[in-house]
């Protein structure tokens, strides 16, 4: 399904506000990735005063004040002074970081970015996490309400970070009167991103666990960035997920996509993604194929309240993230090279890494370990 160019859509949801009359808006982590494309939407808006882009290198939008430094050093309060809202997006959520490392930047950068915002005299900060902090769960209802528990644990990829970062956002008005604090929770983000979840769709089978029941919400990373706006701009407040309206069932995604199904018993994907994650051949945990397993979809309601609606839908997200992985080859989790890949073969490439997770343990058994 085709979608409209990207150009016309940023259009569409361009302002008409008198130049002037909004507020100062600093983004941490503007010089890539979602903090680059809502540095240039913020620096384009009517809505908008002035961007203040803050970053370890330059970014490309010359219209912003940019400022070089890590968000961890606390001299970070002197560049937000003059900023009525801070959108913090310097989170580190790759997946061949170091997780320990990993961890302590996104949680002190978090520390930091919070208090050096309350001395500044900023009065709002948007985090944005994952709707995953819900937790995918057998037992969840479809859609959850925005108001759900968050039952997550730290067992997939950066969840624990995030979760932690929700805290802190969370204690930080308690510990700063004065100071609001928004999070942004976007479903399975598309666009320009490398995760456990869009990795799922480059391999050659979809791995299945049997019993299961997956359901899929995208958000495409247009949609957030229009809703870290909103966010920005205070239409909406408190924490709201956002995502494509309604979800598709594994069979829909299957019947869109063209791959195939490899269907294994839960016992042996999981255990195979354990020991393949703890010998270091893949980068995910076993705790990310529960949400490739249990249903976590959101409602977007808080959003829709405010007047803002998806521009993407679920199908169209699907097949923007198809033509995004064409070509690579992941198994596991694990990437492979071209010439791995064709080797191996398409099932081959997963019963070879389940098979080494056999050996390993053989072995470990005949050692005494």
């Amino acid at each position: 399904m085709s979608s409209p160019d990207p150009q016309v859509r940023a259009a569409r949801n361009i302002s008409t506000r008198s130049p002037g009359r909004g507020p100062v808006v600093a983004v941490t982590g503007a010089a890539s990735g979602v903090g680059d494309l809502l540095t240039r939407r913020l620096a384009a808006s009517d809505e908008i005063k002035q961007v203040i882009a803050i970053d370890e290198r330059r970014g490309e939008v010359s219209e912003a004040q940019w400022h070089i430094l890590d968000v961890r050093d606390p001299a970070i309060a002197e560049k937000l002074r003059g900023a009525d809202v801070v959108v913090h997006l310097a989170v580190d959520l790759d997946l061949e970081s170091d997780a320990a490392a990993r961890t302590a930047y996104n949680v002190r950068g978090t520390q930091t970015v919070l208090t050096a915002a309350a001395a500044a005299g900023v009065h709002r900060v948007v985090l944005c996490t994952s709707a995953m902090v819900y937790g995918a769960l057998p037992d969840n209802d479809i859609p959850l309400s925005e108001d759900a528990e968050l039952r997550a644990t730290a067992e997939a990829t950066g969840v624990g970070d995030m979760l932690e970062i929700e805290r802190l956002g969370r204690r930080a008005p308690r510990a700063h009167p004065g100071l609001h604090v928004t999070v942004v929770r976007p479903a399975v983000l598309v666009g320009g991103t490398d995760t456990a979840l869009t990795r799922y769709f480059e391999s050659p089978r979809l791995l299945v666990v049997a019993g299961s029941r997956p359901t899929w919400q995208f958000c495409h990373v247009e949609d957030l960035v229009s809703a870290l706006e909103y966010a920005a701009l205070e239409k909406v407040d408190g924490e709201f997920a956002v995502g494509c309206d309604g979800w598709l069932e594994q069979e829909e995604v299957e019947e869109l996509s063209g791959i195939r199904r490899m269907e294994l018993p839960s016992a042996v994907a999981l255990g195979a993604a354990a020991r393949l994650h703890r010998i270091g051949l893949t980068p995910s945990p076993a705790g990310d194929l529960a949400y490739t397993m249990h249903p976590w979809v959101v409602s977007v309601g808080r959003l829709h309240d405010a007047g803002w609606r998806p521009r993407w839908t679920n199908e169209e997200v699907l097949a923007a993230l198809l033509e995004e992985v064409e070509g690579r080859h992941t198994v596991a989790g694990r990437r492979l090279g071209r010439k791995d890949a064709t080797a191996a073969g398409a099932a081959g490439a997963t019963v070879a890494l389940l098979g080494t997770a056999a050996l390993v343990r053989q072995m470990r058994k005949r050692r005494g370990m």
